[in-house]
């Protein structure tokens, strides 16, 4: 499906920590074409719109998890139920689940656990089964671990602090360096993904997190130097596999 503009209307905007928000959109069905792309939210008074992941998808409704990090996303936080969203979808390349082998382990940073969430319920519809592992800076911040668990998933969690689950980082749980992981799939900060392509024996994919103009790919400000040269990850991305990206 060609990116184009959706109408959606939110039916559902909720505070979840601090500084996390859920909503969910609804518009026709077969927007989203694969898990871990994203759409473009326009905001009024604002020259950019927002990129944010997409969570989840139920039909007509998608789900959206977002951090209010500035007065773009403030703003998306005061949207009423019954508002209409100006929204650019589907946009970017997904996680591809077919290289997940049996066993795949998925591995969310902070608000990266977001687009792991659809990829983790289908590849448990294939009979696959996935291992989720969330990374959070302390207790109070973690999102979305009994929905995984919900889903079929195996899920751990960790905390910079040790408030809940493994303290440290997720690469600090034990289940990350298990021999019986097939592939993984990651989103998160990037020195969490710089550890993950290092330090992993096994291949995967990752999906890069960062500021984006249009979107689509024409205005280049969003570009990760790989093996094939240049690429902006709007376009290209924002999932790339392992072995595609050169890290400096």
């Amino acid at each position: 499906m060609t990116n184009i503009a959706h109408k959606l209307r939110v039916v559902d905007n909720r505070q979840l920590t601090s500084k996390t928000w859920m909503m969910v959109l609804e518009g026709e069905p077969g927007i989203i074409t694969a898990p871990g792309q994203f759409v473009n939210l326009a905001v009024e008074g604002k020259f950019l719109r927002r990129p944010i992941s997409v969570c989840g998808v139920d039909g007509r409704l998608i789900t959206l998890l977002y951090d209010v990090v500035g007065d773009g996303t403030l703003e998306m936080s005061h949207w009423p139920v019954g508002y209409e969203a100006d929204v650019l979808a589907p946009l970017g390349n997904g996680f591809d689940p077919s290289r997940a082998g049996d066993s795949p382990l998925l591995l969310g940073g902070g608000i990266g656990v977001a687009p792991l969430y659809q990829l983790a319920r289908e590849l448990v519809a294939e009979g696959k089964k996935p291992v989720v592992i969330l990374g959070f800076n302390t207790a109070s911040d973690v999102v979305w671990e009994e929905e995984f668990r919900q889903a079929g998933a195996e899920v751990y969690v960790a905390t910079v602090d040790g408030s809940h689950g493994t303290r440290g980082f997720v690469t600090d749980v034990p289940a990350c360096s298990d021999p019986a992981r097939t592939y993984f799939y990651a989103c998160g900060p990037l020195p969490m993904l710089r550890a993950l392509c290092s330090g992993m024996a096994i291949d995967g994919e990752l999906s890069l997190e960062t500021r984006m103009a249009c979107g689509f790919g024409v205005c280049m400000c969003c570009v990760v130097q790989t093996k094939e040269g240049p690429k902006g990850i709007c376009k290209k991305g924002p999932v790339f596999r392992k072995e595609e990206l050169i890290w400096k």
